[in-house]
């Protein structure tokens, strides 16, 4: 049995299970996932780049899609792709431009899936993005973040976008917020950026496993750099981080080390990511080539997991 017919069948059985059902909770998350008032979703398949460079205009976003309808993609006529600003820098002034339409998808854009149903790579490159909401370089900076939304129009002349995802449907499966953000970011400045990193415990890192774990990865276009403090224990990570500079773990004592982040000349975008912080003992704290302090974790253990945003742009 294909998959998209299983996917309707768990629709109809929504919809006969509310008929049978009335006295229960209307808030009840499978009303809302199986309501075909809602008309059709688009499935998130892949995000495949969610970060635009400033120094770069054909820098772009990316999200593979899949079209979930009553009719298997029948009703879908297109997707309208949509991009507003989120001002997270206050050096430039603060600049929060209205929702600008990028481009229109039509469906025949749209190709048959593995399960039957139509799926498409919705695309937006940095300069689209800008032209569409009208603004020019002293509007936007690296750590702002673009906001992209997609609109789904049906042939029954109904559109629905982010406003008709609810919280069952940006959950495991469904997967359909409508709605993505991509942090902006810009080709960093080369040179030697110095990691001053410390744990109130005094026995290294465990990051994302308590014998040791991963560090902070530094991914320079196609390479990868990693950088923690040692840990005595082994494990997942065996308790090892390599430090470019030293060609092996980053000296300390337990409590504090320094590393150093070498970005080469003509690297486009540098990304930084922690892993976590499992007992939460860590910080950590960035210096620029020049010596500016760029970003700070703060407290011991106020660090979450994910992309940092440390942006140090090339003049």
């Amino acid at each position: 049995m294909k998959m998209k017919n299983i996917l309707k069948y768990i629709l109809i059985l929504g919809l006969v299970f509310n008929t049978v059902s009335c006295d229960d909770d209307p808030d009840n998350a499978i009303y809302t996932v199986l309501d075909y008032e809602k008309g059709a979703v688009l499935r998130t398949i892949e995000v495949i780049n969610a970060s635009l460079n400033s120094s770069d205009p054909t820098s772009t976003f990316a999200v593979t899609v899949e079209e979930q309808d009553e009719l298997d993609g029948g009703l879908m006529e297109s997707v309208d792709i949509y991009v507003s600003l989120r001002d997270l820098t206050s050096d430039n002034g603060t600049s929060d431009p209205n929702r600008s339409l990028v481009k229109t998808v039509p469906a025949s854009d749209f190709t048959e899936g593995p399960v039957g149903l139509p799926r498409a790579t919705l695309t937006a490159t940095f300069g689209e993005a800008i032209s569409a909401m009208g603004i020019t370089d002293s509007e936007y900076t690296a750590g702002d973040v673009f906001i992209f939304e997609l609109v789904l129009n049906l042939t029954d002349g109904r559109s629905l976008g982010p406003e008709s995802s609810s919280g069952v449907l940006t959950g495991v499966f469904f997967k359909a917020p409508f709605q993505y953000n991509a942090l902006l970011t810009c080709s960093p400045e080369p040179g030697d950026y110095t990691v001053r990193m410390f744990d109130s415990y005094g026995d290294g890192w465990q990051t994302d496993c308590g014998n040791g774990g991963s560090g902070i990865t530094i991914v320079l276009d196609s390479t990868t750099l990693e950088v923690g403090l040692c840990s005595p224990y082994g494990g997942c990570n065996s308790g090892a981080f390599l430090d470019e500079s030293q060609g092996d773990c980053t000296p300390n004592d337990g409590y504090e080390g320094v590393a150093t982040v070498t970005i080469p000349e003509g690297t486009v975008s540098a990304e930084w990511n922690f892993p976590g912080d499992n007992y939460g003992e860590i910080r950590f704290e960035v210096y620029a080539p020049n010596g500016d302090l760029v970003y700070d974790s703060g407290d011991f253990g106020e660090q979450a997991s994910g992309l940092l945003p440390i942006t140090v742009c090339a003049q």
